[in-house]
């Protein structure tokens, strides 16, 4: 059974202009697979992990398709069974943990309050829960930093207190919307390294949401590639990573520093990201694609299937031969 079944999720923004944020997004994820979102910002990935916790207020916020986490219905989820949702099924890793802790609790008090609000046990008991959670995330002197404030903490710290209060319920999906953007790059690597030794550990399915090519390998098994809020291609690692189909995709690893590439120009994508509320009616991303022509500019593409691959797109840069 997936773990995630989106299908033909959209989602609007309302306000002086309505932006599109998502646009018909189908991706299923599997019990125990682990699946990075790549993508420039303002593609739709962070929107795609939100909405997944329902955390955009109903007010100014369209949605439409389906959502199904562990075989429940996300969107029809209300009062007690979408808090215990959020947290004992799906739990998140924050991009900036340091917005994401109330600075007027201690660390320890947080992750004791989620563990309490979602297990029938004392404080004593969850107090030890917690610690030891922030003993399994490798955080030195774990009863110190238990009452420790969150500005107490060095960065590298407070993303792995985040990774703790994340797991202390024990949540089927974490969703990781860029968890080591703001850390030096020896402390990310340290990060990656513990969020796929918890995930092979406890077989949870993640979703990992990240602009880094690099960080996306080390940790997925598959990745999915967004751009203006859609899905252009999605695919094993490898494939991905050694044989990309989509122009987008072909431009994002060309744009990406590396040892190969060391002392020559760097190749950005040209253009821009398209304005969310005035979408082109084609391929959105056909006014930065050398590879456009007409029917680019007028149809939007449709997704190609094949296992557990996919691809829009009318002039791929290698061909993508649709299932039988």
């Amino acid at each position: 059974m997936n773990m995630v079944s989106l299908q033909d999720l959209t989602v609007a923004f309302c306000g002086n202009r309505t932006a599109s944020a998502l646009n018909q997004v189908s991706l299923e994820l599997g019990e125990g697979e682990v699946l990075g979102l790549l993508g420039e910002s303002g593609s739709g990935k962070s929107v795609t992990l939100r909405t997944l916790l329902r955390l955009y207020p109903e007010r100014n916020t369209r949605i439409s398709g389906h959502i199904r986490v562990d075989g429940r219905d996300v969107l029809a989820l209300k009062g007690r069974d979408l808090e215990l949702y959020r947290g004992g099924t799906v739990s998140m890793v924050f991009q900036e943990p340091g917005l994401a802790f109330d600075p007027v609790y201690t660390i320890g008090q947080q992750i004791t309050e989620a563990i309490r609000v979602h297990e029938a046990i004392d404080e004593q008991a969850a107090r030890r829960q917690a610690l030891h959670m922030l003993d399994r995330v490798q955080i030195p002197q774990a009863e110190r930093r238990y009452d420790a404030y969150p500005n107490e903490l060095s960065g590298g710290m407070r993303q792995r207190a985040m990774i703790a209060l994340a797991l202390a319920c024990k949540p089927k999906l974490l969703l990781a919307d860029e968890p080591t953007t703001a850390l030096d790059a020896s402390v990310q690597i340290q990060i990656l390294l513990l969020l796929r030794e918890l995930q092979q550990e406890t077989g949870m399915s993640v979703i990992f949401v990240t602009h880094d090519i690099g960080a996306a390998v080390e940790v997925a098994d598959r990745i999915a590639v967004m751009y203006a809020g859609r899905i252009v291609e999605q695919g094993p690692v490898a494939q991905i990573v050694h044989q990309p189909r989509h122009p987008y995709t072909a431009g994002l690893l060309a744009s990406s520093v590396g040892m190969e590439n060391r002392g020559k120009p760097l190749l950005a994508v040209p253009g821009s990201p398209p304005d969310l509320a005035c979408l082109p009616p084609g391929c959105s991303f056909a006014p930065r694609c050398a590879s456009a022509d007409e029917q680019c500019h007028r149809e939007r593409p449709p997704v190609l299937n094949r296992g557990n691959e996919s691809l829009a797109c009318f002039h791929p840069v290698l061909p993508f031969p649709e299932a039988a």
